[in-house]
This record gives C-alpha cells, structure tokens and sequence, in this order.
C-alpha cells in the first residue's frame, strides 16, 4: 500500500509531488483505474460564504426535522460532499473508505473485479473497454456494452459507485450481467466468476523478424522497468538490432504520470520535454522531461534503460491509439508525435487533458480533484479532442465480429467535462446519428427472454493472440514500418557509378 507520507527525498521533492498526480482515464469509478495519493496541501485562505453555509444548514436541519425517515449526520454529509464534487467534472470524485483503501491498493496492478473500464450514460453504466486477460475480456464483454442489470438489480437509477460496488465481490463467487449491445434484437446474460485481476501492463512479442511489437495495457509503479525487460527482451530474441517497433496503447486507460514520462523518456535523448501541466497552484505547474529524476522510483538502485541497446533511441516506431487510449497513454503519443519520434496509426484519441491529485481528508476518506491540465511538449492541449492520428485507420470489421467503433464514448461526451484551452471547437456536442446509436428502452427488456450465452459463443476464436493477422491496424502498422526500412536503405545505399559512354 503506498504511504500517504510527504516523500523524504528532498532534492526532487517538488517532482515527488507532482509523480503522485494521477493521470489515468477518469471514467467516473472504473473497475481497474489505477490511482496514487498525493499528501499535503495548503488549506485555502478565502473566507467561507456565510449566506450560503446558512442556507446548507437550513436545508440539513429541516431534513433532519421533517423527512418521512431518520437520516444520520454521516450520510446527510456524505452525500453533501458527493454532490459537491460530482458536479465539478468528470474526473473529481469524494472517496469513502471503501473507495479510498481500492484506490490504495489498484495501483501496484493488482484488485478484486471483473476486469472492466466502466462510466455512467443515460442512467446505465457502459463499457469503455474491457481488460485483457480478466473475466470479462474472456467472457467476450465489448466497449460500448450498456449494462441494465447486475443479478436481479436493475442498474438505472443506480449510482456508478453502487454499480460497480454490486459487481464487485470475492474472488470465485459468480456476478450475471445483463448487456444491451449495438446489433442484438434481445439482451444478453452473461454469467461472470470473479477473479482476483492481476494486470499485466507491458506485453511483448516478435510480430515477424526484425520487427517488434509491445502493448502497454496500463501505466503501473512498474510499467517502465518492465518496459525496459521487453525492449531487451526483444532484442535478443530477434538477435540483433530492431528494423521496426509497434508501440500499441489502445484501450490503454492511462495510469500514473511518473510512467508515463518513463515510457517516453526510452525513446526520446535524455533533456527532453516529455509533458507540462498548468493550473492555479504552484504545484500544478510543472514541466516533466526525459530524464531519470522524473520517472524512477525511490527504491531503484540504477536507471532502467542503462543497459539498452543505444539504436533503441533511433528505431522506427509506429503507435497504435484509439477511442479507448485516454490520459497517460495520450501524453505518451503525443509527446513521441511532437519530438517526430514516431508516426501515430488509428483512430481519434479519447481527449482527456486533466490532472487528478488524491488528497487524503482523515485515515478513511480522500477527495480526488482536478488540479491542472496537461500540455504536449509543442502546447497542445489533448482536453475534449484528443490526438489525432499521423495516419487514419479505423479498426475493420472481421468475420464474426462488429465494429463497435461508432459505440466508443469520448471526453467530450462526459457531462461537465473541462472546455480545452487551445482550441475552442474541442468538445462541441455532435448530434448523435440514430443509425449508429442502439435504441435503448430498459422497460422492454422484462418482456424479452435473454439469450444465455458462453464464452465460447462470444468468442469463438478463444483468447485474443497478442500479434494477429486478422488485427488490421496492426498489420497496417508493420507495412508502415517496412515502407519506412525501405526508405532508409534507399538513402544508405552508395550512389550507382555513371554510366561509361560507348566508344
């Protein structure tokens, strides 16, 4: 569990601080977002408005005095904080002791669940992405999924916190989840056994000879120590220098900021600018580059990436984003597209520009609050937008399966959600097309037998292969590569001798 404590190490303090911010993806209280606490702060010194306190007290005491049952204190008060936070953004959340010791734990990568990215639309909770390798990835739940029931439970007019709270429970015992998905005319029932969810955040594989592929499904303490096992780890098993490497962030939530820069800094030199963020506190105002301070940790005895092969600052790279890739994995994108160290392939980002800090209230409770925005090293604000891919290519429809891209929720369609300070169309609510929008009407679902489905029936193909033929914006990622490997042998080649005239 990681300690609450002012960090000790004086000489990087201020960046100790600020390597405690969360950056993850924010979608109101997800099953797997991993966040950290930050310790002190300054209480504000502006006086309290007394009209308005006498107001909230008037209201609490004809609550206590005449609703039709007994409301404890701790409730009434709770709720008032709840209500008071909520309604800032999406990312700002008040945290019980439930949610507060979750929080504590989720961020050494391993949590009691189901495995799912989940916010609150239109009263029901949606999925935003599934976790590789968690019951419910197996089970063949999709982003875009709505779920309306957990057990017996109708999940409308449920709190998300409510929601995700009932599908939580001991690892083995069993959760059923009703889905409504995009092409299916019934609902569908799938029964999940809940597991304790160990996330792997760094995977890696030859996708062919000379070419290398990592997916970072989330930023851990440890993402870029483990980063830096695969790139070697990929080396040797090609036995020689990289032609090419696919860096894969799709449906990567996000996670914490010190990784983040860690992942940047192993592929840009040392010095440079990996994020900046602004915000109304000296704290919040901090410019984070590719160097050791502002990625290790306090226990690591050396630097990661000392014993890399040097040419892994130089290897073509291909990053793959999408709808899912949000906050952490966004900072990562766009820093490496600003610097031009690597060609960005897919679809639009998720856009989630802002800064979270934990800030601790009592040993059982915590506020976690929107305290800066970030800024990619060339200033761009991601915030409601997103990154923009170097290359566009939406993910194909394969055999079997549906594209779900048109179901993929993004920052700007969260109520409250920040404006974005460098570009004023950022955000702007696009009329939402009824042909691509599944029709939502939780009174007929009663009245329809639900299909029962296995996992074998969602995904008859089993387990997803972490290198696939059949992944479309990955293979077009290689091809960009070997477009790129041609270019440079080209260019190395020594120039042809002219041509001797006749006699």
């Amino acid at each position: 569990m990681p300690s609450l404590k002012k960090p000790a190490h004086k000489p990087a303090s201020k960046m100790q601080k600020i390597a405690l911010v969360l950056v993850g993806a924010g979608l109101g209280v997800a099953l797997s977002l991993s966040f950290n606490a930050v310790a002190d702060k300054e209480a504000s010194t502006n006086p309290l408005p007394v009209d308005e306190l006498r107001a909230f007290s008037t209201v609490f005491g004809l609550i206590k005095q005449s609703y039709v049952e007994p409301v404890s204190d701790k409730k009434l008060i709770d709720n008032a904080i709840k209500g008071m936070v909520s309604g800032l953004d999406p990312h700002s959340d008040y945290l019980d002791a439930d949610a507060f010791k979750d929080l504590q734990v989720s961020t050494q990568g391993e949590f009691g669940g189901l495995g799912l990215e989940v916010n609150m639309e239109d009263g029901l909770v949606r999925v935003v992405s599934p976790i590789e390798d968690t019951p419910a990835f197996k089970a063949g739940v999709k982003p875009g999924d709505y779920i309306v029931k957990i057990d017996d439970t109708q999940v409308q007019g449920l709190s998300l916190n409510d929601a995700v709270t009932k599908m939580r429970g001991k690892a083995g015992s069993t959760v059923t989840l009703t889905l409504l998905r995009k092409g299916e005319s019934k609902p569908m029932v799938l029964q999940l056994k809940r597991a304790i969810i160990k996330v792997q955040s760094v995977k890696s594989q030859l996708a062919e000879a000379g070419y290398g592929y990592i997916r970072i499904t989330q930023f851990q303490e440890r993402t870029t120590e483990n980063l830096a096992s695969a790139l070697t780890d990929l080396y040797k098993q090609n036995k020689g220098p990289l032609k090419g490497l696919v860096l894969d962030l799709r449906n990567n939530p996000g996670g914490l900021l010190t990784s983040a820069v860690g992942v940047s800094a192993a592929f840009l030199p040392k010095g440079d600018l990996v994020v900046y963020t602004e915000g109304r506190t000296a704290d919040s105002k901090v410019r984070l580059t590719a160097d050791r301070a502002n990625y290790m940790r306090e226990d690591a005895k050396s630097d990661y990436f000392q014993n890399l092969p040097k040419d892994v600052k130089n290897v073509p790279m291909v990053i793959l984003i999408n709808g899912g890739t949000a906050s952490a994995s966004e900072i990562v994108s766009g820093a490496l597209q600003d610097h031009k160290r690597a060609l960005v392939l897919g679809t639009q980002s998720f856009g989630k520009g802002s800064v979270q800090t934990v800030l601790p209230i009592d040993a059982t409770s915590a506020l976690k609050i929107t305290t800066a925005r970030y800024f990619t090293p060339n200033g761009r604000s991601i915030q409601a937008k997103g990154i923009t891919p170097d290359i566009e290519v939406a993910e194909a429809t394969v055999a079997g399966r549906g594209d779900f891209s048109a179901l993929e929720v993004h920052e700007s369609d969260l109520e409250h959600h920040l404006d974005n300070p460098t570009d004023k169309d950022a955000g702007k609510v696009k009329p939402k097309d009824p042909a691509t929008t599944p029709a939502i009407k939780l009174n007929d679902a009663p009245q329809i037998k639900p299909q029962k489905l296995t996992a074998s029936e969602v995904d008859a193909d089993g387990p997803r292969q972490l290198v696939s033929k059949n992944d479309y914006q990955l293979q077009q990622a290689l091809n960009v590569l070997k477009v790129q490997q041609l270019l440079q042998n080209k260019a190395a080649a020594p120039a042809a001798s002219a041509p001797v005239a006749a006699k």
